[in-house]
């Protein structure tokens, strides 16, 4: 059979084998997600630090030097978040048991009301309902206190594998983040050099977007940060400035970033205030952050720098969020970045297309 007779079939199954693989690739990446997470983790942390190093190391820093400073700089930052959130979760939850007595008095005196003059419910609150309460209670909690043990005995190997995680992630990001460029130059190495322009063009575009992505959030962090720290202080929130700078970093974390800062606001305003007026300052406070943050200061900082309309930003966290839940609205904009890159290049390649580009043949009929 003549060579050319050949090359159809050769083309057709060489095609079919890389369908096959990237499925295989997908379903294996599917089934060792907890063993890829630490992985994961480390590329995204080392990602996020290679300008740094790469600085630090035209400044003349030594490359290992340099990843060992920025590993020990994201650990102190992660200790110090800790360090702040921690101690002041645990001191309002103590102050809020101290103050149980008061605080119920507070909700027999201006919550039951509004809830019968808007709901028509009467609710009582009392202590010593509460505490009978709490005492009837006390066998099911001793009986759950024993069975603590052999529950965490059953889930040791998964608190094993928690903390192997988290010990293995700085380990893995320095070996990523001292031998990036290594690393990168390798893979290139493994394209056909008939593609190798290609691939690496559209990997440059990517990590531009990406990069856009990670300076438009860090500057939504900061905004907030400053925001509801400055608006809790000026409603005399004590630790209000804390409190909203740890409520501002924690926006790039969908849900729990939110959770963690209304929680933490509220607890502060019952033991300080007690109060449903000075509630609300401090509610609607939040209220306004939120937004602010979710309809104009990101779809702008971060939609404007990836070049998605703000109106298509809300459109892809609600629909990421609807299909994914958390991870779909953590991955939502990052995902959109290459999304659109990829839509570019296609574009790019649609209207260089003989499709596109031909002309219409106009048939002359006789007259």
């Amino acid at each position: 059979m003549p060579r050319y007779r050949r090359r159809p079939a050769v083309f057709l199954w060489s095609r079919l084998l890389l369908a096959l693989a990237v499925v295989f690739c997908l379903w294996l990446v599917w089934h060792l997600t907890d063993v890829l997470m630490p992985f994961a983790a480390a590329f995204a942390l080392a990602y996020m630090a290679v300008p740094v190093v790469d600085r630090l190391g035209r400044m003349g820093v030594n490359r290992t030097l340099a990843t060992n400073l920025m590993l020990l700089l994201a650990i102190a930052l992660v200790v110090l978040v800790m360090l702040l959130v921690i101690p002041m979760f645990v001191s309002q939850i103590q102050g809020l048991v101290d103050r149980l007595p008061g605080l119920v008095d507070w909700l027999e005196r201006t919550v039951s009301p509004r809830i019968h003059e808007f709901f028509g419910i009467t609710v009582h609150f009392d202590v010593n309902s509460i505490k009978t309460g709490l005492a009837a209670h006390l066998g099911s909690v001793r009986s759950a206190l024993a069975n603590l043990l052999p529950a965490l005995t059953s889930q040791g190997i998964a608190l094993l594998t928690f903390l192997t995680n988290v010990l293995l992630t700085p380990l893995l990001a320095f070996y990523l983040l001292r031998d990036w460029h290594t690393l990168l130059a390798s893979v290139e190495r493994l394209l056909p050099p008939r593609w190798r322009a290609g691939v690496t063009s559209l990997c440059g575009q990517i990590d531009h977007m990406v990069g856009e992505y990670l300076r438009g959030q860090l500057a939504v962090m900061l905004i907030m940060a400053a925001f509801y720290g400055g608006g809790w202080l000026a409603v005399g929130l004590d630790s209000g400035f804390a409190i909203g700078v740890v409520a501002g970093l924690l926006v790039a974390i969908p849900y729990v970033g939110a959770f963690i800062g209304v929680l933490l606001a509220t607890m502060a305003a019952i033991l300080q205030y007690g109060t449903l007026p000075e509630m609300l300052m401090v509610w609607s406070v939040y209220a306004v952050g939120q937004t602010l943050e979710g309809f104009v200061i990101t779809p702008r900082l971060v939609g404007d720098r990836i070049g998605l309309h703000p109106a298509l930003v809300i459109f892809a966290l609600m629909a990421a969020g609807s299909l994914f839940g958390f991870v779909g609205v953590l991955l939502a904009l990052p995902a959109s970045a290459v999304l659109i890159v990829l839509w570019r290049e296609a574009l790019a390649r649609y209207y260089a297309s003989r499709w596109y580009r031909r002309r219409i043949v106009r048939s002359s009929r006789p007259s």
